[in-house]
């Protein structure tokens, strides 16, 4: 079998982690979710997967991604024809896992990023993936133009590797161009930023987050009328999600949780309601 050796940027690189993560649990008799779709994108691959094994922190990626499943299935069952827009792409299978058969997709990343992805994944007319980067306005227009619906955004491990101007940038071009859309995203705080060398995932990578969040509160003082809907660690997931875990991930969040670790508590996954 022929397998594709990926020509990704630094920063690009994350994006093998958290696809690692899913195919690994997907062997698993009792997995935090399913996805055969990873385990068949990574054997595609040609990449030193193995630096990753056993790293704790692909189980943070597999929470995280439950927590962002969650919320994009609640969001299409209260408006089953509204637009999903997954920033920063990569090869996540969203779309495989909580599609309605109605929603409007968008997927949007970096050309190196699309180019690899276009190997495992073709566009639908009511899914289209983007060639941009996040800054650059003009991919908006495309959606704009063609979506249906409310919007959500989703932008799962990609805004903290970008400089604050950025970020802002972000969220100033999606509530002038989507007013009244939601916007998921994940938030390190200054434990977990200052640690970044000695990760045990990012050590292994050569990309560096950028922008550090002390408090996803002041997120709402960037644009007035902004409401933090939501946020939560990974030990501090909501109830309901927390109760659906295998028993044996319930424990060890409940054991992480007791440690109150820097890292841990400082790490936040945001559920923004842009003006």
């Amino acid at each position: 079998m022929d397998r594709n050796k990926p020509r990704l940027g630094t920063v690009q690189e994350t994006l093998l982690i958290p696809l690692y993560a899913r195919a690994v649990e997907n062997r698993k008799g009792d997995p935090l979710l399913r996805d055969a779709r990873a385990e068949e994108i990574v054997a595609s691959i040609d990449y030193d997967f193995g630096r990753f094994d056993g790293l704790p922190s692909l189980t943070g990626a597999l929470l995280r991604t439950r927590l962002f499943d969650q919320w994009v299935a609640d969001f299409l069952a209260a408006h089953p024809d509204a637009t999903v827009v997954e920033i920063g792409t990569g090869l996540n299978t969203r779309y495989e896992r909580v599609d309605n058969g109605r929603a409007r997709w968008f997927e949007l990343d970096l050309p190196d990023v699309i180019e690899l992805r276009g190997k495992f994944f073709t566009d639908t007319p009511r899914r289209t993936t983007l060639a941009a980067s996040v800054t650059d306005e003009r991919w908006t227009a495309e959606v704009a133009a063609h979506a249906e619906g409310p919007c959500l955004f989703v932008a799962e491990a990609v805004l903290p590797y970008l400089p604050e101007p950025d970020v802002r940038r972000v969220v100033d071009l999606l509530a002038d161009r989507f007013p009244g859309s939601l916007l998921a995203l994940d938030t390190a705080g200054p434990g977990f930023f200052d640690t970044q060398e000695t990760h045990d995932a990012l050590s292994k990578v050569d990309a560096r987050m950028q922008w550090y969040c002390p408090d996803p509160a002041q997120l709402a003082d960037w644009r007035p009328g902004t409401r933090v809907v939501a946020s939560h660690t990974l030990t501090s997931l909501p109830a309901p999600l927390l109760a659906q875990l295998p028993l044996p991930y319930q424990q060890m969040v409940a054991a992480i949780a007791a440690q109150r670790l820097p890292q841990a508590e400082g790490y936040r996954l945001n559920l923004l309601s842009l003006p």
